[in-house]
């Protein structure tokens, strides 16, 4: 498969449940603005993150309310953090960097939850039918342009994928890439 998608850049962000959610907040999450992925949307309310006795600021909360808490950040983050979390799939939070989560209600201590967002493509079910792709399949995505490559990726499909390249800040900056440029996404390396 060789196939030209849009891409989509993710800043650090936190996913919570309802229940850590209503510990942090005595507020509704509400909606800031839609994101591609069906049903999910950057909310107006931000919380603060620390590790240790380092600390981030305004990180903005992705709705809907999940199964599991988790705060993704770059490795940049990390590095200012002081941390060394796993690169994962969202939602793989098990054994990841204990992180304290605070709002203006209180704060919660989560004994995991910080990870690296693995570099994925986002399929819904009928695309992922039409390429001939399964879930977590290696991809490739050649990158053309000033600071050219190929960046490994894995394939997510789901009822609500959008399909475009989920990266963090710090992928789209080695690649001087934007939100909305095309790469290519291939499924066999010798193919780019």
């Amino acid at each position: 498969m060789q196939k030209k998608i849009k891409v989509g850049i993710s800043n650090h962000h936190v996913h919570l449940t309802k229940e850590v959610y209503e510990q942090l907040f005595n507020e509704e999450l509400t909606l800031r603005n839609k994101l591609h992925q069906i049903g999910e949307y950057a909310s107006n309310q931000t919380v603060d993150i620390k590790c240790g006795d380092k600390e981030l600021k305004s990180l903005r909360i992705i709705g809907p309310f999940r199964s599991y808490n988790q705060v993704e950040i770059s490795a940049s983050d990390a590095r200012k953090l002081g941390v060394k979390p796993p690169v994962r799939k969202s939602g793989q939070v098990e054994g990841s960097v204990p992180v304290t989560i605070i709002g203006p209600k209180g704060s919660v201590s989560l004994d995991e939850g910080v990870i690296i967002a693995n570099r994925h493509v986002h399929f819904s079910f009928s695309d992922a039918k039409e390429y001939g792709i399964i879930d977590d399949e290696p991809l490739y995505i050649k990158v053309k342009g000033e600071k050219s490559g190929v960046l490994d990726a894995v394939a997510k499909v789901s009822a609500n994928g959008f399909l475009e390249l989920h990266i963090d800040t710090d992928d789209a900056f080695a690649f001087l890439l934007n939100n909305e440029d095309e790469v290519e996404v291939y499924t066999a390396k010798q193919d780019l």
